[in-house]
């Protein structure tokens, strides 16, 4: 039996972290997993995931303890092996991912679905300014080396625009991790 992965993407500030708790909450009682991500960054700031040392990181990659991995920002970034034992299991598994490990993600599961997140770039702007974890200027660094984002031939997405209410996009987004709504 082999499960659902869907790897949901997009840049700082679009909001995938609110959009995954709302997904959550509402999709409770499912049989669906949000995979844990494992980040060299102390928690907080309204992001789930658990914290590690660059040490601990280091020891768990070294070990294989990582079915993903990758780095952004001067941070490590992880999803743990359970990954393959829920798939495995049948299970519609969320991943909170990078766009610039998409690659990497398709070679391992070639069946990813693939959502981007997006927003608008005065609202990027306004949720990384109100985040508190950069300068201003590192927030106008950030956004100005936004590369444009293309997927790889043949991979199909479904793009959720979260420039507006929550509660729009994330019902969209439990739509598409029911199966609801389908790439294009």
């Amino acid at each position: 039996m082999t499960g659902r992965l869907i790897y949901v993407m997009g840049p700082s500030g679009a909001g995938k972290d609110s959009l995954l708790e709302f997904a959550r909450k509402h999709l409770m009682g499912e049989p669906i997993l949000f995979a844990h991500r494992y980040i060299t960054r102390p928690s907080g700031n309204g992001e789930a995931h658990v914290a590690l040392s660059v040490e601990e990181f280091a020891a768990r990659s070294v070990l294989g303890l990582f079915a993903l991995e990758w780095s952004s920002h001067s941070l490590r970034y992880g999803i743990g092996i359970e990954l393959d034992v829920w798939l495995a299991r049948g299970c519609t598994v969320v991943v909170n991912g990078s766009r610039q490990h998409l690659q990497h993600v398709l070679a391992r599961y070639p069946n990813t679905e693939v959502v981007h997140v997006d927003a608008a770039p005065h609202i990027l702007e306004a949720r990384l300014s109100a985040r508190a974890r950069e300068s201003a200027e590192q927030v106008a660094a950030r956004l100005a080396r936004r590369a444009p984002f293309s997927l790889p031939d043949g991979v199909r997405c479904t793009t959720i625009d979260n420039s507006g209410a929550l509660d729009d996009a994330g019902h969209v987004l439990i739509e598409v991790v029911r199966g609801r709504v389908h790439a294009q």
